[in-house]
């Protein structure tokens, strides 16, 4: 015995295979995942099919009704060790998350502290009363009680992987559902196989998790099986209107978190210190790849061009590199699509007579801190999420005019405002069709405690985690009784 610690991400235990009652292969083979900063192979996957995914949630159905007939106090119990283990190993577990996702250190911390979070939310969850007895019109008792949907689809993304996988495996789990899981095939190992792993040490019963990464065929397939009873799909608005149709056409839940064009309005009477360093961190942690980024930074007339000079000179304090290898501040773009969408983006808004202060351009997948100033409605970088790290500056001239220019766009996810007068800032923002509303700070904010979802295309209506969780993840059932039955007339 050499004394050095087992490895608990262990790759000959999952390398290739798919998480399906226990590791084995897929019957759609194995896929190469690589680091988006270099493109070095990370590890093989396996790569799921229509028929993987018909098996797990055949196996899932199989066992759901034996979890949700668990004491609640024994799902709570599993779900705490789950954040145990994850918090235990989270030193193994940061740099997969750094080299497979492109984050920098603190990001990748943050993934494990907030999964964390919301799994230990979900098991308080879990132990909430389930019951309600009503009003009765007749005589008879009555009551309604939550029950699980069955099994429940989870779609997630690439950008923040294990958190948004786990925020929806633990509500789903919490409630009494089984799972069958598709992360996003860049990021299986930090959306799919950490937590497989976790929750196979903290003694989930077999067949209640299947974690099958794959591309689009693993996605509709959960869609359209028959034993599929729910899906939560976070990602684009192309994509979850996509399955929020397929899932229509089979006349099944779901839960749709898509993406914002999230404005942080900066009111005359904000601190301009306060105020730059806001707009700054909510434009660019993780590259701007965060459905809540700020990607309208609306700034009084007179303090725009202030403010966005302010900005420059931080992006160039922003070193961009490969947080895997280097001490930067960004990291990489998930694709060369992705960059090539954000440049176009960028050239768009100087093309029609946007200012370029600092960045733009971009060397491989290294997309620099970018400010535009300027910028106007009919440019793209006013009018579309760009998921990149782009602060895009306009000046308003009024209150009024703010929450117009805040209200034009068709996404709702998130805005914030930074002033003085909170009073003020309040009564604003309850004008703003969002469904996050942050006074003094800037839009990147989640809580495993708090509702998450947004309006319009960010999303469909729902919410999950918080008290969301029992709407989301469980229906009513009605239940009256008699001590005797009647006689009817017929």
């Amino acid at each position: 015995m050499d004394g050095s610690a087992p490895i608990f991400l262990a790759q000959d235990a999952w390398e290739g295979k798919i998480f399906s009652g226990g590791w084995g292969a897929a019957q759609g083979g194995a896929y190469e995942v690589t680091a988006p900063a270099d493109g070095s192979h990370v590890a093989k996957v396996g790569n799921g099919n229509t028929a993987d995914v018909a098996r797990a949630a055949a196996a899932a159905a199989a066992a759901q009704p034996a979890w949700e007939a668990t004491a609640p106090a024994d799902r709570a119990r599993i779900l705490n060790a789950a954040a145990d283990i994850l918090e235990a190993n989270r030193d193994e577990l940061i740099p997969w998350i750094i080299r497979e996702s492109g984050s920098i250190y603190p990001k990748a911390a943050i993934e494990i502290e907030h999964s964390a979070g919301f799994l230990r939310a979900a098991a308080f969850a879990a132990t909430e009363e389930t019951r309600k007895v009503i009003q009765s019109l007749d005589g008879r008792d009555e009551e309604v009680i939550r029950v699980a949907h069955g099994v429940v689809g989870v779609i997630s993304p690439f950008n923040f992987p294990l958190i948004l996988s786990m925020r929806a495996i633990a509500a789903a789990l919490a409630t009494g559902n089984a799972v069958v899981h598709k992360p996003d095939p860049r990021t299986p190992i930090s959306g799919g196989i950490i937590i497989a792993r976790i929750f196979e040490e903290a003694g989930l019963p077999a067949d209640l998790l299947h974690i099958i990464p794959g591309g689009a065929v693993v996605g509709t397939a959960l869609c359209e099986d028959r034993n599929v009873a729910m899906v939560s799909f976070t990602g684009s608005p192309g994509v979850g209107a996509k399955v929020g149709e397929a899932c229509g056409r089979n006349l099944k839940k779901v839960q749709l978190e898509l993406g914002g064009k999230n404005a942080l309005i900066i009111q005359d009477d904000a601190d301009f210190a306060l105020a730059a360093a806001n707009a700054a961190w909510g434009t660019w942690l993780h590259q701007g790849q965060i459905c809540m980024a700020t990607g309208l930074i609306l700034a009084p007339a007179a303090m725009a061009d202030q403010l966005a000079e302010e900005l420059a000179a931080k992006a160039g304090r922003l070193p961009v590199g490969n947080p895997a290898t280097e001490q930067c501040a960004l990291g990489p773009l998930i694709s060369d699509s992705q960059v090539a969408l954000v440049k176009a983006i960028v050239d768009d808004a100087v093309a029609k007579g946007a200012k370029l202060l600092a960045g733009g351009t971009p060397k491989g997948r290294m997309f620099p801190a970018t400010v535009l100033s300027g910028v106007k409605p009919g440019m793209r970088a006013f009018d579309e999420e760009i998921f990149g790290p782009v602060a895009v500056v306009v000046a308003y001239q009024t209150d009024e005019h703010a929450i117009q220019l805040a209200n034009m766009s068709e996404f709702g996810l998130a805005a914030g405002i930074i002033a003085k007068d909170v009073n003020r800032a309040r009564r604003m923002g309850m004008r703003l069709r969002v469904g996050h509303l942050h006074i003094n700070d800037q839009t990147v904010m989640a809580s495993p405690n708090a509702p998450f979802g947004g309006r319009g295309k960010s999303g469909n209506g729902s919410r999950i985690s918080g008290p969301a969780i029992w709407e989301e993840f469980t229906q009513w059932v009605w239940i009256t009784s008699r001590p005797d039955a009647v006689m009817y007339p017929f």
